[in-house]
Formats: C-alpha cells, sequence, structure tokens
C-alpha cells in the first residue's frame, strides 16, 4: 500500500497554479448557471450540485451562500481549512456514493432522497493527500431544506465528513518508526551519536505560521543550512495537530551552531530539543553517507512518504537505501479538538518496518586504509577487497570533499594499467624471462613513448623490465596484441562492466584503439583509458586468486553481483603474480614490501598523466586482500602500504 506524500514534491508550481485558475474559471462558470437552473426547478439536485462544484474549486464564498447558514463566514471559514487541514494535493466531490473500478455513476437523482420541503443527498469525497498516495474516499451526508421555494443546504461540519464534530478539527499524524543502522560486516553500527538540536514547532501556538515558516527557511539559507521547501512545511505545519511537537530540522552541533543562534530570533515560537542523535557516520563518511533534514531537493531523490521535517538519508548508503533503512511512516487522518482531546481516527495508511543493511566492511581493515591516506595533503582514495570471495573490505576518501573517488573516481591508470597489459603479453605466449630491450623512447605508429624514468634500461628479461615500469618495453611488444584482443583481456577483468552494485561506482573505460600507437597507449593506460581504484583492486585480485569476480558491498540486502567470476589461465597467472612480485621485492614498488605471516606483497605503482596532473597509484596484493590506491598529486604511493598493512606511520620507510 502506497502512503501518501505532500502534493509539491515533484508539481511544478507554476503549471499547477495555471491550471487551478482555469478549471476555477470553469468551475465557476458552472456554478452561475446551475445556480440560476435551481431557482427554476423543484429538485434539490441543483442546488447541491451547485454547492459541491463550488467548495472543490475553492470558491467557498459561492458555497457558503448556498447554504442556510446565517453566519456565511463560518461556512467559508470552514471550508477554506479543509484542505489546509489535510495538506490536499486535490478534492474531488460528485452525486452519489464513491464508485469502485469499472462501476458506473448511478442516476443523480437516486443519491437524493426527499419529502416536500426536505432532502437527504449523498456525495462521494475524494481526498488526493500527495502524489503517487492513495486517496481518502469516503461517502458524504448533507441535508437540504426548501425556503421559500429555494433549495438551501443546511450546514453542518459534518457534511466536511460525517464524523467531524463541531469545534473540531481534521489533522494528519505521521507515526515515524526509529531508522535503523547501517552494520559493518560484525554487526556493529556505522553510524554514531552526536550532539544535535531538533528544532520544532507546536503548530497551535504559532500567531502566523506563514511567517515563522518563512524566517525559518530564510535563516537556514543564509545561514548556508539546508534549502527548505518553505510551502511544502507550511503545509505540513497547517496540517499538523495543534498541541503535538512537530520536528522541522535535526542540526547536529557544533557544524550548525551559526544557524541554531540565528534560529532563536524566528518569531514563532521555535522550541530547540538538545538530542544525542545517530546521524553521523563512523566510519568511511563518503560511502556510509549522513542524515539530514529533508531539503527539496533530498525530497526529490528518495520521494513518497517523506516529508518537510523528516530527518532523511542525504549522501551515501543513508540515502540510496532511504526507504529499507527509514521505513514507512503510518500515516493517519484524525478527528479532534483544538486542545487534541477527542482525538478519533478517520483513516490510516500503514507504514512498513525499517530494516537494517549490513554491509561487507571491516572493522579492523577500514581504520588502517583512513591512517594510510591521513597524512596526505592532496586528494587520495582506496580501496581494499577480498579476491576470494569480491567482499569489499574497506573504502576510504581523504580531501575529496564527500565524493566516493575510491568507488567511482574516474583516473587515468598511467603504467598501473601494465598489471592489464603483462596478462595480455603473457596469454599471447610471451614468457616472463623472454629477453627484451627498454629505450629511453621508442615510437609506435608515428608516436612517440617515453619511460617514466626518462631512462634506457638496454636489454634484461620481461619480469624485470615489468618490475622496474619500462614503458617503451610494452609499447614495442603492442605487435603481439590487436585490439580486440586487448579489450577482451581488459573485459575478463571486469573493466567496463555492469557488476551490479547497489550503490554508485565506476567499473572502467577501456575505448578500442583505432591504430597501433592507440594500442600502445592503450597498454600503458594513457589516452582515454580511465578506471577507480575499486576496478584495479579488483585486478590486482585476481592475479592473487587466478579469478576475477565481482565485487559486493551489501550482505544484507545482498548485491546482485550480475557479472560472472572469470577464471584465467593458469599458467599466465603465474608468470604475471611473479611479475607482480618482483616489481615489489626490487622494483619500482620496493617501498611496499612487507612480509608477514609468510604472505608477501605484490604489486606496482606508477604515477599516470590525467590531462596535466598527475595521479600517482599503488594496485597490488597481500594473500587475500588486494588493495589500489589513487591520490591526486605526484607522491611514492608504494610508501603508503605499509602503513595500511601494519596500521602505524611507523611502517612506512
Amino acid at each position: 500500500m502506497k502512503v501518501p506524500m505532500s502534493k509539491r514534491a515533484r508539481l511544478d508550481p507554476a503549471r499547477s497554479r495555471i491550471r487551478r485558475v482555469v478549471s476555477m474559471a470553469a468551475m465557476t462558470a458552472l456554478v452561475g448557471s446551475g445556480a440560476s437552473a435551481c431557482f427554476a426547478e423543484p429538485s434539490a439536485l441543483p442546488a447541491m450540485r451547485d454547492f459541491l462544484i463550488a467548495w472543490q474549486v475553492g470558491n467557498h464564498e459561492a458555497a457558503a451562500r448556498k447554504t442556510t447558514g446565517a453566519d456565511r463566514a463560518t461556512v467559508r471559514a470552514a471550508l477554506d481549512q479543509v484542505r489546509g487541514q489535510l495538506d490536499a494535493a486535490s478534492l474531488k466531490l460528485a452525486l452519489g456514493t464513491p464508485l469502485q473500478d469499472g462501476q458506473e455513476r448511478d442516476d443523480q437523482e437516486k443519491a437524493i432522497e426527499r419529502t416536500k420541503d426536505s432532502a437527504t443527498a449523498r456525495f462521494s469525497v475524494k481526498v488526493d493527500l500527495g502524489e503517487n498516495g492513495e486517496p481518502w474516499t469516503y461517502t458524504g451526508l448533507m441535508h437540504l431544506k426548501r425556503i421559500k421555494g429555494k433549495w438551501k443546504v443546511e450546514w453542518n461540519p459534518s457534511i466536511i465528513n460525517p464524523n467531524l464534530k463541531a469545534g473540531q478539527r481534521l489533522a494528519v499524524v505521521s507515526e515515524v518508526p526509529a531508522r535503523s543502522p547501517i552494520l559493518d560486516s560484525a554487526n556493529r553500527p556505522l553510524v554514531r551519536k552526536v550532539n544535535a538540536d531538533i528544532v520544532g514547532v507546536y503548530p497551535g501556538q504559532l500567531r502566523d505560521p506563514k511567517k515563522t515558516v518563512d524566517q525559518l527557511t530564510r535563516a537556514a539559507r543564509m545561514n548556508r543550512g539546508p534549502q527548505l521547501d518553505g510551502e511544502r512545511l507550511l503545509g505540513r505545519v497547517k496540517s499538523a495537530p495543534p498541541n503535538v511537537f512537530l520536528p522541522l530540522l535535526t542540526l547536529q552541533r557544533p557544524e550548525n551552531n551559526a544557524l541554531i543562534l540565528r534560529l532563536r530570533n524566528v518569531q514563532g515560537p521555535l522550541h530547540a530539543q538538545p538530542v544525542q542523535a545517530p546521524i553521523a557516520p563512523a566510519l568511511a563518511p563518503e560511502l556510509v553517507g549522513a542524515l539530514g533534514p529533508a531539503t527539496a531537493d533530498g525530497l526529490q531523490q528518495v520521494g513518497a512518504p517523506y516529508q518537510p521535517g523528516d530527518t532523511i538519508g542525504v549522501s551515501g548508503l543513508q540515502l540510496q537505501l532511504q526507504r529499507r533503512l527509514a521505513g514507512i511512516p503510518t500515516v493517519r487522518v484524525v478527528a479532534q479538538n483544538p486542545d487534541g482531546s477527542g482525538r478519533q481516527e478517520l483513516r490510516a495508511w500503514p507504514g512498513q518496518n525499517p530494516q537494517p543493511v549490513k554491509t561487507t566492511l571491516d572493522r579492523k581493515i577500514q581504520p588502517r586504509a583512513d591512517l594510510a591516506l591521513s597524512g596526505l595533503k592532496m586528494p587520495a582514495s582506496m580501496v581494499a577487497v577480498r579476491p576470494s570471495t569480491g567482499e569489499v573490505l574497506a573504502v576510504a576518501n581523504h580531501l575529496t570533499g564527500g565524493r566516493n573517488q575510491a568507488m567511482e573516481g574516474r583516473y587515468s591508470p598511467g603504467m598501473a594499467f601494465s598489471v592489464v597489459s603483462a596478462e595480455a603479453l603473457l596469454n599471447s605466449g610471451l614468457a616472463q624471462d623472454t629477453k627484451t630491450d627498454c629505450p629511453a623512447t621508442t615510437t609506435v605508429g608515428g608516436r612517440t613513448f617515453a619511460n617514466p624514468s626518462g631512462g634506457a634500461r638496454g636489454q634484461d628479461k620481461f619480469q624485470m623490465q615489468f618490475a622496474n615500469s619500462c614503458a617503451t618495453t610494452l609499447a614495442a611488444q603492442n605487435g603481439r596484441l590487436n585490439g580486440n584482443t586487448l579489450l577482451a583481456e581488459a573485459a575478463k577483468l571486469g573493466l567496463g562492466k555492469d557488476w551490479g552494485l547497489s550503490v554508485p561506482y565506476f567499473s572502467g573505460s577501456v575505448p578500442q584503439p583505432a591504430n597501433d600507437a592507440e594500442k600502445a597507449a592503450t597498454m600503458l593506460g594513457q589516452g582515454k583509458v580511465q578506471v577507480s581504484p575499486l576496478a584495479m583492486a579488483l585486478v590486482a585480485g585476481a592475479v592473487e586468486s587466478g579469478t576475477w569476480r565481482p565485487p559486493y558491498l551489501l550482505n544484507d540486502p545482498r548485491d546482485p553481483q550480475q557479472v560472472a567470476a572469470q577464471p584465467l589461465n593458469p599458467v599466465a597467472t603465474s608468470g604475471w603474480k611473479q611479475l607482480m612480485r618482483r616489481s615489489v621485492f626490487q622494483g619500482t614498488a620496493k617501498d611496499a614490501n612487507v612480509v608477514a605471516s609468510g604472505a608477501v606483497v605484490r604489486g606496482v605503482t606508477a604515477v599516470a598523466d590525467q590531462n596535466g596532473k598527475p595521479i600517482s597509484w599503488f594496485v597490488g596484493s597481500r594473500g587475500d586482500m588486494s588493495f589500489a590506491i589513487a591520490v591526486e598529486g605526484k607522491v611514492n604511493a608504494a610508501k603508503l602500504v605499509p602503513i595500511f598493512l601494519t596500521g602505524s606511520p611507523a611502517g612506512a620507510r
């Protein structure tokens, strides 16, 4: 069952106003013509119809004139308040009882039972409490009396709803369940409690609700706070029970101290309740995400049934899995006295209980990844995965401005892509002991390629050229591969594939090379080749395990892993592992050489050029853990590996 959401979630206000003006103009004309017809007919039908039309289009003055009420202002005020008390998107009225799907409308005269000078009429009410929500439909009842030959509606608040008594009002009550947590692989919460203020109102205490909401939204905007939808927020304030505290904002301290102080000047009164709220991520903040006030943009993303005043996910998993984590509120329409007494439920939309989200993040490995990047003065990101399963063990981002570059970053890999090229060459029959040359430069297809070091190494075994990041050796071997073969090898390693993760990610892009020069550039990770740290961590995992496996981050609900695992050529993989080990043992990645518990580090390091900006890489593995580091600047990324593996800055050289 769908639960209603406020009408303004996706409506275009300008178009809505135009439609309403047109509708009111057309329907008001009907009121006038219907009224004149009414005076000439003995039937009570025209009087009833004219009253309902005027009510539906919001011409409550005209509706009041169709009643016997001596105080037309009372009638007009009562009808004026109906939409506001329900925060209704639309109100539709029709003669007779509500129709079920497939039913046809009965003869309108059958909706009226009359004697000589009195009549009782049934009509249907259909209230849309929000886009995509199930409407509230019920049968209304009114009495009419003929006075001096003219039929009039006998005014009573029960016309609005049969259960509404004199002096009562309608209200909408939302019961929001406690949010479920995001958990690590050991079922421990990945959110923490922080000091916060819940800012809200008692609607019945507001002298001018619109002024209060306007001042609140303006204060938030001026203090770089949440951009609130004032119109929708006002609708919720008007529809809430007057005597019950209504939260409007949850503001974390001390980040929002200036805004909290400014809100004290808002005429309301506003109330601030200090709390310890579990709204901040404890680890991997760019992935786990944060909670915050329901802004206009946020409500567009999460959709029904969330409303202004709710605390919702604003980033990361908290946003992407909002419905599961928050559940669905129970919404009730009630009739009650202004002081809250005498409450009677008129309609309820049952909610759904929230459920936790269990991730694969490892509480021991994640802090070590954060520590490895913490000393850098430039943006960096890192991912660690378990090659035997594809589980994502750590997602670390440092100075990335809240972006999850570890999973979504689009970086030029440079010679870090030699891991992929070497696999393709070994599968082509190139042996790791084959003698190859490493000149300072080489030309392929009219394009010149140079070594990162700028120098030549002469002839040596391919494994030593690889270990020393000899780009010219790889470029010169491009004749062993055609473009399709190179792309097929990249695809086996998951690059460019749809992995089926529940969160945003970038699996890489390896375009088809148009000629030999582009093919050589692709082998060196240049040109239009782009990868993410997650993509490269999975490539390193394939070296370690002999099988490329798709990643998964969520255990419950389980990520689908849409791509099948790819077993690799065992002969080539054996040589591949030796190449990666040689690079760490005595090549350019030797600063990553940490040996513990018999497990050795394998990997490569590189500095790529991305539009004139250096991207420093380490891609490697140790035992059943592979990882990739990308730093937006020139550093020796291999030196970060000992910090990660030992969990101590002293582990670095």
